[in-house]
């Protein structure tokens, strides 16, 4: 993993900017979120940015599209073949979290997928149950976008103010290090707020009759 932060970081900007837009637009496409979560991902590009690789409106728009466009795929996944993803067995050992996702959409509907995304496991399940739920696609993009500019927009700052303190800290404790205390301290600042009043809740074990999902 280190090898691999090393190696973006001194990459082409072009390859930089494919790199951050393919794990943001895998990790809600087809949940890959559960090994990089897409903070990484996207305060990666910020501190990038930050030190003069590529304009900082550049790459929010690269991590903000990639967002929205990510969604839109997981949308479109549920909507198809939700039925059958629900039951994949690599998913049984997430199967409380997942409960917990299906009954925050039951309850809060539309704003469950702004609020989903600042959470690691929801912004990689959220689309995919909303197409699931058969949630209409106008009121997801509404939510969808909303979330995705929000979201792109806060962790790429938040790279790019770190982004001039990169060197010094990478000096002391190594870039792959630097990076991923970049992607916690965003991750605390940003979410921890939202999560408490928005999902904190839903992570209390799911009733069992909450597979009915009912949009709202």
């Amino acid at each position: 993993m280190q090898a691999f932060f090393d190696g973006l970081l001194n990459a082409s900007p072009v390859l930089v900017a494919c790199v951050v837009f393919a794990l943001v637009f895998a990790e809600d496409a087809f949940f890959i979120g559960f090994v990089i979560p897409g903070e990484t991902a996207a305060v990666v590009g910020g501190v990038i940015s930050g030190r003069g690789g590529i304009p900082l409106v550049v790459m929010v728009g690269v991590v903000v599209s990639a967002a929205i466009l990510g969604d839109t795929v997981g949308y479109e996944i549920g909507k198809h073949l939700g039925p059958r993803l629900i039951r994949w067995r690599l998913l049984d050992r997430k199967r409380a979290q997942l409960n917990s996702a299906r009954e925050f959409l039951r309850r809060k509907g539309g704003p469950a997928v702004l609020f989903g995304r600042f959470t690691a496991f929801f912004r990689a399940v959220m689309p995919a149950l909303a197409g699931l739920s058969a949630m209409p696609y106008r009121r997801f993009a509404l939510w969808n976008i909303t979330g995705g500019v929000l979201w792109g927009t806060a962790f790429v700052s938040l790279g790019f103010a770190a982004g001039n303190l990169y060197e010094q800290m990478a000096h002391i404790v190594g870039s792959a290090a630097t990076v991923v205390g970049f992607a916690v301290a965003a991750a605390v600042l940003v979410i921890w707020r939202i999560r408490r009043r928005y999902v904190g809740e839903s992570e209390e074990p799911a009733s069992k009759d909450s597979g009915n999902l009912t949009e709202t």
